[in-house]
């Protein structure tokens, strides 16, 4: 095909460095005008850093850009807009305290001055929201806003700046399933209207759903780019991490042992002093996993928490193998034997500048075979940081090797070792997975599946649909801090999740 007449946008031997990583080393990528083009890629494979380079974010050391055949400089985003390209960004670029229609002109020649003619950018903006499909309410703040609804700001924001391509980056991570589903044939619209759009996922149910064509990176380097419609996934993946990827998980069927965990009407704040749960009650388990699902900020924080002794509960009681431990302390909980894997790995799960060493003993230096007295025992300490490299797969050229510099994959891997090491009988997960490659996915998972296997009881708490229904017993959905249903993982179905996470209750709950 002719480049003239079939390319939205090639990029030409892009090479952007950061201190010791190349993240784009010299790609080549081509994106043909009306179509939906998948960019898919283990964590750290350069996918976002090419984006930004096209989106003016950054400025690359080699290579060049050429938009409809011809050589462009984007030097900034206002270059990247007055060429027609537009990008929503994984988390939304909005200023929540403005109305919609601020949002959408802010920035803009016509949004400027104490004359602007809001009565026009509001009929622009209704024009547009009813031929897409994107119904919402111009003069609603912001804050006042569903997380889906906001990306349909985003979406609105870019068509109302007449764009010819789209970025997206990674944009179903905080959608419900049915808010996926209306994001996918908004897309489907828009390129049948002429729109190009470069869709960016780690998720190849999406790639195969959404995608004309995938192009593939692995180590800031093209490794392939397929029409979607000859390719599969199993390619896909391989394609990703350079070897055989298992996706479905052996897991035997579950034999219940003792009822480890008893949660009874639990009520708690977020940070802001406003209710996050309200009367949450559930049972859990040993030899079970219990995910729990709910789209980001309906409570799933705030119980993991109160279950890990790092918040408070106001109302209600946690039993732990019979014991009441409502109110316990992060310290308690963890000489209870209860292991929590954080949703922030790298500020709650690790002290970044302390090697690997000193991370996998930090909850428990104090005691033997650690420590005697008040000296530390180095030669227990070392080897039970070779133990534990071995047994978890820790990729680091030694165990004196600063967490701070390994990838995101190796530095969860420390976090699971020192958390595990112990049996736990209660395991709080929560997001174990979240911006891990495939690779390193298919190994958390397993790892926690051995737990199960062993005995453990898991709270999986994951924003990640797919994770929750193939690794959890049951499932428990959370809306706005209550608990709409629990279901069992095998006869769940993903529209009636999608229904419950938007607020419905599951037939049969208990008001």
């Amino acid at each position: 095909m002719d480049n003239s007449e079939g390319y939205a946008i090639e990029l030409r031997g892009i090479v952007k460095r950061f201190p010791d990583v190349i993240a784009n080393n010299g790609i080549d990528l081509k994106v043909r005008r009306g179509e939906i083009h998948c960019l898919l890629g283990e964590n750290g494979a350069g996918k976002t850093t090419l984006m930004r380079v096209l989106y003016g974010l950054y400025r690359p050391e080699e290579g060049e850009i050429i938009l409809n055949g011809q050589p462009v400089q984007m030097n900034s985003p206002r270059a990247a807009l007055n060429h027609h390209i537009g990008m929503i960004h994984q988390h939304f670029r909005l200023v929540s305290t403005l109305s919609v229609e601020e949002n959408i002109v802010l920035g803009l020649d016509e949004g400027t001055g104490p004359f602007m003619n809001f009565r026009k950018a509001r009929a622009k903006i209704s024009a547009i929201a009813n031929e897409y499909g994107l119904s919402v309410d111009p003069q609603t703040k912001i804050w006042q806003l569903a997380v889906g609804q906001q990306q349909r700001v985003e979406i609105l924001k870019a068509l109302y700046r007449e764009v010819d391509i789209l970025i997206m980056d990674e944009p179903t991570s905080v959608l419900t399933p049915q808010e996926v589903d209306q994001l996918f044939t908004t897309l489907r619209t828009l390129v049948d209207d002429g729109l190009t759009i470069i869709f960016i996922t780690h998720k190849l149910d999406e790639v195969m759903q959404v995608s004309n064509r995938v192009t593939v990176l692995r180590k800031g380097k093209v490794v392939a780019t397929l029409l979607t419609n000859e390719t599969d996934k199993p390619t896909l993946a391989r394609l990703m991490v350079g070897r055989e990827v298992v996706f479905r998980l052996e897991k035997s069927p579950k034999e219940l042992k003792e009822k480890l965990l008893d949660v009874n009407d639990l009520h708690a704040l977020n940070d802001r002093g406003l209710p996050a749960l309200r009367g949450v009650s559930f049972d859990l388990f040993g030899g079970e996993i219990l995910g729990v699902a709910g789209v980001s900020g309906n409570g799933q924080y705030e119980l993991a928490e109160v279950l890990t002794g790092l918040r408070k509960a106001t109302k209600g009681k946690v039993l732990l193998a019979k014991k009441e431990v409502t109110n316990c302390s992060a310290r308690e909980m963890n000489n209870l034997n209860v292991a929590h894997i954080p949703a922030e790995r790298i500020r709650m799960g690790i002290v970044p500048a302390l090697s690997i060493r000193e991370n996998l003993i930090l909850k428990k230096y104090r005691y033997s075979p650690f420590s005697h007295g008040e000296f530390l025992n180095y030669k227990e300490i070392e080897e039970n940081a070779h133990r534990a490299m071995s047994d978890y797969q820790i990729a680091a050229p030694s165990c004196e090797t600063p967490v701070k510099l390994l990838s995101g994959g190796n530095i969860q891997k420390v976090v699971l070792a020192r958390e595990l090491s112990e049996n736990p009988s209660l395991i709080v997960a929560v997001h174990p997975t979240y911006g891990l490659d495939i690779g390193a996915t298919e190994q958390v998972r397993q790892i926690l599946l051995a737990q199960r296997e062993r005995g453990a009881a898991t709270l999986l708490i994951s924003e990640d649909l797919e994770e929750i229904m193939t690794m959890s017993d049951r499932i428990l959905v959370l809306f706005n801090g209550e608990v709409m249903g629990i279901l069992e993982a095998e006869s769940a179905d993903i529209e009636k999740i999608g229904l419950m996470m938007a607020g419905t209750r599951h037939k049969g709950e208990k008001l």
